[in-house]
């Protein structure tokens, strides 16, 4: 049988199970059967609400918060893009035909993001399971059924002990991140205007808890009067990342201001990411630019190759000169390095991959569109083709990956 012949929505409401589709927003998309059934609701009830309007918790028992704790999973879902399984847990429902009356509900739920085209979570599929039965204490039995009882009790208040730990470790990650994000921007440097060029700068971390602070970006005068630019980026995430992205950029940024060329400065970066935990495997592009000569000089360690806007709107991708990232030979070895010319007017763009990689598609797409991007918005200062970059092509639900971008008028 082929795809196109399965009817999915058929599939979704013949499902046993309680299901439900939300949007990212937290707003009930659909439910199947079972899961109206399971709740005693109408579908009217549920679809086209939000979560907390469709089941509040118990206003009169602000110890029972189990709404609010599928809430945090399903955000976390949405933010995260990975799969989130709650532990055993209780939310009580408001009876159906008794208003102001809640019953005693007890249950097992997997939260799972559904990704859409674009690689971003487009949907949030909730899985649940009614335990009310397994764990309701049968007062008053004996023998096997007492023991069932004493067992049901147990496996409860450890699931809750679990849960526990669960929360605490999800506001601690926030916690790393938001530390992760301040130690970021205090490194990365804010360009100094000069009358030779004028630049723009933008770091936007991901949306998710995952893959921030690896990202980095500089702007070095050097002493001959050439400009060196350069972004970075750092395996791995969290307050990890942000240290090793310090140590690098200021590594770089001091060999930019001492080597000749770039490929030496990137060469003096590999030698020294070799004596630093977690900066194997980290990307950068380095290129120096001399207003006299109206040359650009470039050298990558595996990353995205910049992009070179003439006046006339023609974008070239300077990949000429990309070698493995750093630390990735056995051995260390001299980099690639090429030389373009620009002509006045023309703007000089480097950036990190949260810009164009999206998930499940060829990196050549996303090349494509930052070259349409610029060409489109191309006589506009700096500043402002920044600001068309990022809104052109960050996702609607946003980037997944952190971005660092700068924008170099020549």
């Amino acid at each position: 049988m082929r795809e196109s012949e399965i009817d999915y929505q058929a599939v979704f409401q013949a499902l046993p199970s309680m299901v439900a589709l939300f949007t990212p927003g937290l707003e009930y998309a659909d439910v199947n059967e079972a899961f109206l059934r399971g709740l005693g609701r109408r579908r009217d009830q549920v679809v086209g609400h939000g979560l907390a309007d469709a089941f509040p918790d118990d206003p009169r028992d602000p110890g029972v918060t189990g709404m609010r704790k599928l809430r945090d999973s399903l955000r976390w879902v949405a933010a995260t893009g990975e799969r989130d399984a709650m532990t055993l847990h209780r939310y009580d429902v408001e009876s159906p035909d008794r208003p102001g009356v809640w019953e005693e509900r007890y249950w097992s739920t997997v939260c799972v993001p559904v990704l859409g085209a674009d690689g971003r979570v487009a949907w949030l599929l909730h899985w649940e399971q009614d335990l009310t039965e397994l764990v309701r204490n049968h007062g008053g039995r004996s023998g096997a059924a007492g023991r069932a009882t004493v067992l049901e009790a147990e496996l409860y208040r450890r699931a809750r002990e679990l849960q526990e730990v669960n929360e605490r470790l999800r506001k601690a990650h926030a916690r790393e991140r938001e530390v992760a994000l301040h130690l970021q921007e205090a490194m990365l440097p804010v360009p100094d205007p000069l009358p030779l060029r004028h630049a723009a700068v933008r770091y936007r971390p991901a949306v998710g808890f995952l893959n921030v602070c690896g990202d980095w970006y500089d702007l070095v005068d050097r002493p001959d009067g050439r400009v060196a630019v350069a972004v970075g980026d750092v395996v791995g995430s969290g307050l990890v990342a942000a240290c090793v992205m310090g140590q690098l950029r200021s590594a770089l940024s001091a060999a930019c201001r001492v080597a000749d060329h770039p490929a030496r400065a990137l060469e003096a970066l590999d030698l020294y990411a070799r004596s630093v935990d977690g900066a194997e495997s980290t990307t950068a592009t380095l290129a120096v630019i001399d207003h006299t000569g109206r040359t650009i000089s470039y050298s990558s360690a595996g990353h995205l190759p910049a992009a070179l806007m003439r006046p006339d709107g023609t974008v070239d991708f300077l990949d000429g000169a990309t070698d493995p990232p750093l630390g990735a030979r056995p051995e260390h070895a001299d980099r690639l390095q090429r030389e373009t010319a620009f002509t006045e007017g023309s703007v000089l763009v480097l950036y990190t991959d949260g810009l164009v990689e999206r998930r499940g598609e060829d990196i050549d797409a996303g090349l494509a569109r930052l070259a349409d991007s610029l060409a489109r918005h191309r006589g506009g200062d700096p500043d402002a083709l920044a600001d068309a970059l990022l809104a052109d092509l960050t996702p609607p639900a946003g980037a997944t990956d952190d971005t660092a971008l700068v924008v170099l008028g020549l």
